[in-house]
């Protein structure tokens, strides 16, 4: 097929995308309409070329074997892995990458064994080196045969394969069979993850999205990224004063203002007081003045003044008539 016959099979495929998307758009990803065809280019690509290479490489390569293919790429990816430790200032996790790249390209032959399995294993390039630094990710894209990437992350694509060490491989034809070979590996090892996303995803595009720019973000951050602000918490980055005043008010207690009687010795309720002291209405029609109030003492109410006095003890009562022996 010829380049001009791809180029207008992407615009028609792009224009159909644009037609039949609807609803409301992530702002990351702008360009959805063409992204959702270059993601259904590749899924036929994929469907028709590379997944039943990579299914027959699986089935037929024995299991050392595609360790060992792993661990040869790995290696190599080292090289730039350390490189960018460098520019991000990361030198304690550089010299253990460049550890790995030593013993494994010498003791590992080529790096076909890993001998430096002790040593973690990193995942650096030029799209985390930018976003260290502060450079914006840019608007979600996918691309044709390389799939999800931004625009931050196609540039640090583009840089690190021309920095690759199979570049720089003299025999053309050795060197697209290395291409070719990692491609397949690659594509087999997501093999089981597939269809964990076959079953899971209910819309795959936004599924492998959403899944890509997070783990994007996971990287540049070392595993820590910044929390997102949602749209009411960017309107108020500052507490309102006021706000927190009235909450505290509310949280303080209700104090009773009304004034409380003063303690007296012996409290007496308003309905053991005598007439004397509740005004009756013929007292209030009449002119004469009212009779001051007096306040009654326990003795005068027929209370004991004798402080053991303990009115539930029973004592035998005694006759009102008695005779007096000493008169008899």
């Amino acid at each position: 097929m010829s380049s001009t016959r791809i180029y207008l099979l992407l615009v028609s495929l792009a224009l159909g995308g644009c037609a039949s998307t609807q609803g409301e758009r992530n702002p990351q990803d702008p360009l959805e309409p063409f992204n959702r065809s270059m993601y259904k280019l590749n899924d036929i690509m994929d469907k028709t070329v590379l997944k039943p290479v990579a299914k027959g490489y699986s089935t037929f390569i024995p299991e050392p074997g595609k360790i060992m293919v792993s661990n040869f790429f790995s290696n190599l990816d080292d090289i730039l892995v350390t490189i960018h430790d460098l520019l991000q200032l990361k030198f304690a996790q550089a010299a253990s990458d460049g550890t790995r790249v030593l013993f494994n390209s010498t003791f590992g032959v080529f790096g076909l064994f890993n001998v430096t399995d002790r040593l973690e294993k990193h995942n650096e390039d030029l799209g985390q080196t930018l976003g260290y630094w502060g450079v914006s990710s840019g608007p979600y894209v996918v691309l044709p045969f390389f799939g999800p990437r931004t625009i931050r992350d196609s540039i640090g694509l583009y840089v690190d394969a021309y920095a690759s060490p199979i570049r720089f491989i003299p025999n053309i034809p050795t060197r697209n069979v290395l291409y070719a070979t990692r491609a397949v590996n690659v594509r087999a090892g997501l093999l089981d993850q597939e269809k964990i996303l076959e079953e899971a995803a209910i819309d795959r595009y936004i599924f492998t999205r959403d899944a890509y720019l997070q783990q994007r973000q996971n990287l540049v951050y070392d595993g820590n990224p910044p929390r997102e602000k949602f749209d009411d918490e960017e309107n108020s980055d500052t507490p309102d004063k006021t706000l927190i005043e009235d909450k505290q008010e509310n949280l303080q207690p209700a104090v009773d203002d009304t004034p409380k009687p003063e303690a007296v010795g012996t409290s007496i309720p308003q309905s053991m007081e005598s007439p004397a002291q509740q005004p009756s209405s013929d007292a209030a029609s009449s002119s004469e003045p009212a009779a001051p109030s007096v306040q009654l003492q326990p003795s005068e109410m027929g209370m004991p003044a004798d402080p053991t006095f303990n009115p539930y003890r029973m004592e035998q009562p005694i006759p009102s008539t008695t005779e007096n022996p000493v008169l008899n």
